[in-house]
């Protein structure tokens, strides 16, 4: 295709006007659409087999599927560049990937972990570092990945990735300490494992469970759609008018978007200290919608690191949420849960890219910002149903208290 040399967004447009360019960039859409859908398809029937399945025989066996399956997507890549074989090898391995699990239930497997190895006090914490490791991770491979690429091409970087993942099948192997406590054998190609996932939201243990399952995989499904949603359009909006940002800066800007992990891993642990989980998420989503008006209202560089700034606990809630799921199931259900989960948020990457993709070039004639205000009202959603289900408890709990204690007067 054609040199990806040109600079985008402040120029006279000449450039988005090239017939070859334009028929690359609709073939990368289209199959990018094909690769994502693929796995999300493959992977939804994988995850959700391979998550409560881990709850008995443990969860070694479902974190090196995930890792062997991305080693072979991985190797199908490097063929593909080496042989120059069509793109449609890429969907091949994306779906072999998918078959044995894919990203996904790599989350859902280190999520059920966590789980497994923590009590409740300090389960919200070890979730955080989790997540805070998906920042870091994130962040260097952005910014290492990138130079690597511009220096020698795709090619090495995927022998890293393929590398990598067989490093950490091997490490699941014969490194990681079990941590399912009661393991025994049980089948995998079974249809009880999807009614597993099924009968967490339909027959909990407690009756109230099962709304407030409801009502926090909600608040999940929107809050990470938002997030993945505005990070998707973050280097566009940058590129173009009044920002017209150059490489530089866009990489500042992407390090500034990671670091959030890491600033809301810190404010998490000091917000604890004074205040219950449910208040630490608040505060998180306040952070996450006045960061985003800030930024759909940036016209200059310094109003948009201000916005980034401001994002510093966007990451707190969560870990919150995803805490709080984990305490409505049983020890022998985390599989189960985080499988779900895991699969609500390769939804959220999929409706995210549906709606963010399409609602920015419709919105640049009246306002370049407003799908960040758009995902800033989204989120209000979630900070109401959370602050919600927190004064419902606490009423419950006093109304309770309050029967025990006027029991014996009656008497």
């Amino acid at each position: 295709g054609p040199n990806a040399s040109s600079s985008a967004g402040c120029g006279n447009g000449s450039a988005g006007a090239d017939p070859l360019r334009q028929e690359v960039e609709v073939l990368v859409s289209h199959w990018n659409l094909y690769i994502n859908l693929g796995g999300f398809f493959v992977g939804l029937f994988s995850v959700t087999l391979f998550g409560p399945w881990s709850d008995s025989v443990g969860r070694r066996p479902a974190l090196i599927l995930p890792a062997v399956g991305m080693a072979m997507q991985a190797a199908i890549y490097l063929l593909v560049m080496y042989l120059q074989l069509h793109v449609a090898y890429f969907l091949l391995g994306r779906v072999l990937s998918g078959l044995m699990g894919d990203y996904n239930l790599i989350l859902a497997s280190c999520f059920a972990y966590v789980a497994d190895t923590s009590d409740k006090h300090t389960r919200t914490f070890r979730v955080a570092v989790l997540e805070a490791c998906l920042g870091i991770a994130g962040m260097l491979a952005s910014i290492g990945g990138g130079q690597w690429r511009k220096a020698q091409g795709y090619i090495n970087p995927f022998w890293l990735v393929l590398a990598a993942s067989l490093a950490a099948a091997l490490y699941a192997a014969f490194c990681l300490q079990e941590s399912v406590k009661q393991q025994k054998p049980a089948k995998l190609f079974t249809l009880s494992h999807y009614k597993a996932v099924y009968r967490l939201y339909t027959a909990p243990e407690h009756l109230s469970s099962r709304w407030k399952l409801a009502l926090y995989s909600l608040a999940f499904f929107l809050l990470v759609t938002v997030h993945f949603g505005t990070k998707d359009i973050f280097v566009l909006y940058e590129l173009g008018s009044p920002l017209c940002w150059a490489a530089d800066l866009i990489g500042y800007g992407s390090a500034a978007s990671y670091l959030a992990y890491l600033s809301s891993l810190g404010g998490l642990r000091l917000l604890q200290l004074c205040l219950e989980d449910t208040w630490v998420a608040e505060i998180g989503l306040i952070s996450n919608i006045s960061g985003l008006v800030v930024i759909s209202l940036a016209t200059t560089t310094p109003l948009m690191f201000t916005g980034y700034g401001t994002l510093f606990l966007s990451m707190a809630a969560t870990p919150v949420i995803r805490a709080k799921l984990s305490k409505l199931v049983s020890e022998t259900e985390q599989g189960a849960l985080f499988a779900s989960v895991a699969c609500v948020e390769g939804l959220c990457s999929l409706v995210a890219t549906g709606v963010f993709n399409s609602l920015y070039p419709a919105s640049l004639h009246f306002m370049r910002g407003f799908p960040f205000l758009f995902g800033a009202i989204i989120l209000l959603i979630p900070a109401a149903i959370i602050g919600w289900i927190e004064i419902w408890e606490s009423n419950h709990v006093y109304g309770h208290f309050s029967d025990t204690s006027l029991s014996p007067a009656d008497d």
